[in-house]
């Protein structure tokens, strides 16, 4: 599958606790990665500098759902639901 344009949900709705380019103490849920330029696309898409947890998540029917909303709040309920206590 691959991702939807301008949708950028997986940059914003998740937590990141790793070092970014541009955020070196990490990303808090629900803010947009630095790394996003004005099409929503991941600056470090494909490079070595795109860190392992971005890496790791790929898109899949359920999680981007039909629309950028609905992957939005996918996201946003498995980062509620994995955040620890």
């Amino acid at each position: 599958m691959n991702c939807r344009p301008h949708c950028a949900a997986c940059c914003i709705a998740p937590s990141i606790t790793s070092p970014l380019p541009g955020m070196p103490q990490g990303k808090p849920a629900g803010v947009p990665c630095i790394q996003l330029d004005d099409d929503l696309r991941c600056k470090t898409f494909g490079t070595a500098e795109r860190p392992p947890f971005c890496a790791g998540l790929q898109p899949s029917a359920e999680m981007c759902g039909e629309s950028r909303e609905q992957a939005l709040v996918w996201l946003t309920k498995l980062e509620q639901a994995t955040k620890p206590v």
